[in-house]
């Protein structure tokens, strides 16, 4: 159940939050941070709302932007002043990929493998004994009765398709 005061702090957080954003902006320098503060602001408030009644809702939402601010330009200047920056070691540096060169990596290996399986059968199969099975072409055209000139016309084929896909992907 929303109370009086949560539903107040609601309101005027909707109502005031743009000039509150620029208010917040020009105290810390960044927007992302200053939506950042007023996401906080509003959570604060309506988890535990004051137990006063508010006469003058925007003030009250300037003050509590204001002095999370300041908190957090507190917070920043401490971990700047105790935490070190700057580029990481060549030797500390992990060979394992992050997250989200991970995740980027796995979007792209469905993407080929849905180029692959966009091909047709001949030529799927024909891609797929060359380039992920090692066999060669001579053993390709024999094995599918079909001429070398056919087993290298199906790979360059079967590439081009493959990297249209991949420039689609790296283009969006």
């Amino acid at each position: 159940m929303i109370t009086r005061s949560r539903h107040m702090i609601l309101d005027a957080l909707e109502r005031y939050y743009d000039e509150l954003l620029i208010h917040v902006r020009k105290r810390v320098g960044c927007g992302a941070m200053a939506a950042d503060i007023i996401q906080e602001v509003g959570a604060k408030l309506t988890e535990r709302p004051p137990e006063t009644a508010i006469e003058n809702p925007r003030a009250f939402l300037y003050r509590a932007a204001s002095n999370m601010a300041i908190d957090q330009l507190r917070a920043q200047k401490t971990q700047t002043r105790y935490v070190q920056t700057g580029d990481i070691p060549e030797h500390a540096r992990s060979d394992t990929p992050s997250v989200e060169e991970h995740l980027v990596q796995r979007e792209r290996l469905a993407v080929l493998k849905r180029a692959v399986d966009e091909l047709p059968p001949r030529c799927r199969d024909v891609f797929i004994m060359r380039k992920f099975d090692g066999i060669s072409q001579a053993e390709i055209a024999e094995k599918l009765g079909i001429s070398r000139g056919m087993v290298e016309k199906h790979i360059r084929n079967a590439l081009a398709h493959c990297m249209e896909k991949m420039r689609e992907i790296d283009t969006n």
